[in-house]
């Protein structure tokens, strides 16, 4: 019983620091996102597009971040673009952390977003376009009036993974000093060396808020009707 009042007093000393820690992990994960779903719609649209050059272009991007880990990406904008900035400029050159977590975040929530909007484009039946052609619509026109507005609900569940996956994902960016979730707690712990239940409490915090947005996602899944339009 000491024991556990030990570790239940350590959680609440602990707890101010984590929950700052949590929320500025939610802004990490939903700018990144919210950027990330911009550079995957133009990147999907790429893939898709008639152009060969474009289309070739966009698959070596997806291809070259998803085949490499989100940990060296980070690594690569907050360490390596800087030294080679600065090698280049001759002086130096620095990035804040946070800045470069949103960077290298979006860039790789892009590359993932890029296939799940091929996919939900692929997946509108072809003669929506050649309906939208046939009443005197561009292509552009067309996918933008047309397609893209059905494929947008039949996104929204893996979107919603993503956001998911993205946020557990930002745990890594405590290797370059983010102060991010786990970053507050591996402090509290350095301080304090209680380990057990303030790690205990990051998984806690990190499971109420992936609980909360799958039910969110449900949630807008039945309003938008998702189920029903892809049935």
């Amino acid at each position: 019983m000491e024991l556990l009042n030990t570790y239940i007093t350590h959680l609440t000393k602990a707890a101010p620091a984590l929950l700052q820690g949590a929320l500025l992990t939610i802004e990490i994960t939903a700018v990144s996102v919210l950027m990330g779903t911009v550079i995957g719609l133009v990147v999907s649209l790429c893939r898709l597009s008639p152009s060969r050059l474009l289309s070739r272009l966009a698959g070596i991007y997806v291809d070259v971040i998803r085949g490499t880990p989100l940990l060296v990406q980070v690594f690569i904008i907050y360490f390596g673009i800087p030294a080679l900035l600065s090698d280049i400029l001759s002086r130096p050159v620095r990035i804040a952390p946070v800045a470069a977590a949103i960077i290298a975040c979006s860039i790789n929530s892009g590359a993932y977003v890029a296939e799940i909007f091929r996919a939900g484009i692929q997946s509108i039946e072809k003669g929506q376009m050649e309906a939208a052609r046939s009443l005197g619509m561009t292509r552009g026109q067309a996918m933008r009036y047309v397609i893209l507005p059905q494929a947008f609900r039949r996104v929204v569940p893996p979107l919603g993974n993503e956001f998911i996956a993205l946020m557990k994902d930002t745990s890594i960016l405590s290797a370059i000093g983010v102060e991010e979730l786990v970053r507050k707690g591996q402090l509290y712990v350095a301080a304090t060396f209680q380990s057990f239940p303030i790690y205990t409490g990051i998984a806690l915090v990190y499971l109420v808020l992936t609980l909360t947005i799958s039910r969110w996602v449900a949630y807008t899944e039945r309003r938008l009707g998702v189920k029903n339009d892809q049935g």
